[in-house]
């Protein structure tokens, strides 16, 4: 069992920057795969970004070159830094961990099934 704690959200403008955190409660973070996913009102949730146990990552196109995933083993924190905000980027942001079965899964958003509860990002214009 994994329990993820999200912070680091807020009211931005866009061109902003924003660094989002989670907390991992387990004793083998460094085992599993973790991701960013958000939910833009009325869309469904997309994965934004992974990062593999030994930090191989990997970002939609949408947010190349703007975010940025990062984990730290040592402190069970997984980070997404935001960079050049956008009103698009506006959602729901969560956390997601699954166990790892090698580098290529952990891109593999449909097996996420560790989650937090969310934290709210808004991006004005």
């Amino acid at each position: 069992q994994v329990r993820l704690l999200e912070s680091g959200g807020g009211s931005v403008q866009a061109g902003e920057s924003l660094r989002l955190s989670c907390s991992a409660s387990t004793s083998t973070y460094s085992k599993y795969c973790m991701a960013w996913f958000r939910q833009a009102p009325g869309k469904e949730r997309e994965g934004v970004a992974a990062i593999s146990t030994g930090g191989i990552t990997t970002h939609v196109d949408s947010v190349k070159g703007r975010f940025r995933i990062s984990r730290d083993n040592d402190k069970n924190e997984l980070y997404l830094q935001m960079n050049n905000l956008e009103p698009d980027d506006t959602g729901l942001y969560y956390c997601a961990a699954q166990w790892s079965r090698g580098a290529l899964s952990c891109g593999e958003y449909a097996n996420y099934n560790y989650w937090g509860q969310g934290t709210q990002v808004t991006v004005s214009s």
